[in-house]
């Protein structure tokens, strides 16, 4: 497990400012620059409106120093600013580690295969011939008892379907019509039920 380090560095400070007029007027923006320029005229600035932060990069350490004491919890436009320096995290190394030998499994496709490894063989399919036989022999309209029932058992007894021919002709016999299914009646409307 990498260890996670913070380092300060000296020569970057981090303003946080409650006041939003310097991501936005030039002027607001001058004013601001000017506080730390008076430490360092070469320090640079990157604003970060989102965070409400700035970053102030100075050419020297002192400068910084100097500033970040004078200027933290100071008052900019009437709202307080404060200073910090900036802190650089680190976590583990800079460079990606290969993952261990026993998670490699996990790649895919992987590499080759393990040591040993051997393709297992297909089984080859169960065909029951007898039930086949059964099926076959099996006509449209009767009825073939399976499993004779005992006392604690049941009795099994497959009724084959009659094929969409001789369906379609009973119909017009009348033999076995189709029962109509009648729609549930919408019950009325009660508009004291919403009140």
């Amino acid at each position: 497990m990498h260890l996670k380090t913070m380092k300060c560095n000296h020569f970057c400070l981090i303003a946080s400012l409650a006041d939003l007029d310097v991501f936005s007027k030039p002027e607001a923006q001058a004013s601001f620059e000017a506080l730390f320029q008076s430490f360092d005229g070469d320090a640079t600035f990157q604003y970060f409106k989102s965070f409400r932060r700035v970053r102030v990069n100075f050419t020297n350490a002192l400068a910084a120093a100097e500033a970040r004491v004078r200027l933290h919890k100071s008052e900019f436009n009437g709202k307080e600013m404060r200073v910090h320096f900036a802190q650089t995290v680190h976590i583990g190394s800079s460079h990606l580690e290969p993952p261990k030998p026993e998670k490699q499994f996990l790649i895919s496709p992987p590499a080759s295969p393990p040591v040993g490894w051997e393709q297992a063989q297909d089984a080859t399919p169960v065909i029951n011939y007898d039930l086949l036989c059964a099926i076959s022999k099996l006509g449209p309209g009767e009825k073939y008892e399976l499993h004779t029932g005992t006392s604690t058992t049941p009795s099994v007894v497959v009724h084959v379907c009659e094929n969409d021919q001789d369906s379609s002709n009973s119909e017009d016999e009348g033999k076995n019509p189709r029962p109509k299914i009648i729609q549930t009646r919408r019950p009325d409307f009660n508009p004291a039920v919403l009140q």
